[in-house]
């Protein structure tokens, strides 16, 4: 059944996931355009969802708000966590009965996680719970696992003062006073847990993957959303450097090679075609033509590479009509005081 959200109850949805989506910081993430992308899925219709890169995952939240069926993917883990949690999971919530059971004593007085990051991101005390917390969340099944896991990792996300994993040892000098930073990591995961359960709602049937996206099925998806990790001018685009911790905590580090040299204890870099300058122009050029049989909805920000002239051309390659649309925004990285803050032409591209 083709989906009938008006641009009313589009932008309904988009303040409705805004305010209950819990807000994990996302190196692009999209929820101050929530809105314009709620009116630009609302206008194109249909039922069907592929969301292609799904990071954070609030854009195939909104996109089941919508009434759309979703496919959410990305290549790491931890993404594919919160998914399962909040967008494929209708109805399963934690009860106080199973957060007190997480927050008991160790079951089995593990202490991996303490023993390998200790003096790196958080206190002592903050790292024997989470070694604790994984020894009940072992025992747990379904979507009530990925709750747990979501909350944990998202617990973790909010204690470290940039939300990032490059910086390690003593922090202090980045506490800038808020709450997030100063109450411990047991009560980050009582309160991550009631952001996820007020987050989870009855809709369409949705599914995830994490798959290298040239390994994503092809199929006439009516809606494929696209926000792929474009090059930026300098540094890197490498989201498992800068979320490494999360991504290990999401399975308890199992069956991960540490880079035990580095300071931070990274996990390998995953190389892929979008990885280098290099080889990102052929990567748009084999995304856009995996999903050429698609509507497909890009979203693009003026200060990453490709420009905007070269994507515009490649989609043309396999589109016909191709809509540029300009959202003023100032995009911001980093939770400190003297964060980063740069005005960009944010761009969501229609191809149809």
């Amino acid at each position: 059944m083709a989906s009938t959200c008006s641009p009313t109850s589009a932008l309904v949805a988009a303040a409705e996931t805004a305010a209950v989506y819990p807000r994990v910081r996302w190196m692009g993430s999209k929820y101050r355009l929530l809105p314009h992308l709620a009116q630009t899925f609302a206008e194109i219709g249909g039922s069907t969802a592929l969301d292609a890169f799904s990071g954070s995952g609030v854009v195939g939240y909104l996109l089941k708000k919508q009434g759309f069926e979703v496919h959410s993917n990305d290549y790491l883990g931890f993404p594919g966590v919160v998914v399962k949690a909040a967008i494929v999971n209708n109805s399963s919530r934690l009860s106080p009965r199973d957060v007190n059971q997480i927050l008991s004593p160790s079951a089995d007085g593990r202490s991996w996680i303490r023993a390998t990051y200790e003096g790196r991101f958080f206190a002592p005390d903050d790292l024997d719970f989470l070694d604790s917390a994984w020894s009940h969340i072992d025992a747990m099944t379904g979507h009530k696992r990925s709750l747990a896991i979501a909350a944990l990792c998202l617990s973790a996300a909010r204690k470290q003062p940039r939300g990032v994993f490059t910086i390690s040892g003593d922090l202090r000098h980045y506490d800038d006073g808020r709450r997030d930073l100063r109450i411990p990591m047991r009560q980050h995961f009582v309160e991550r847990v009631a952001e996820y359960n007020a987050a989870v709602f009855r809709g369409p049937k949705a599914t995830v993957s994490a798959l290298e996206v040239s390994e994503v099925p092809s199929r006439p998806w009516d809606i494929v959303y696209l926000d792929p990790p474009y090059a930026p001018p300098r540094d890197d685009n490498d989201y498992t450097k800068r979320f490494h911790f999360l991504e290990g905590l999401s399975r308890y580090w199992i069956g991960d090679d540490l880079m035990w040299e580095t300071k931070t204890r990274k996990l390998p870099k995953r190389v892929t075609p979008f990885s280098t300058k290099r080889t990102i122009v052929e990567a748009f050029r084999d995304l856009f033509k995996q999903f050429g049989d698609s509507t497909i909805v890009l979203s693009y920000g003026s200060n990453a590479l490709p420009d905007l002239e070269t994507l515009v051309a490649l989609l043309h390659e396999v589109k016909m009509d191709v809509d540029v649309r300009s959202i003023p925004h100032t995009y911001t990285y980093g939770t400190h005081a003297r964060a980063e803050r740069r005005a960009v032409d944010e761009y969501i591209i229609v191809a149809r």
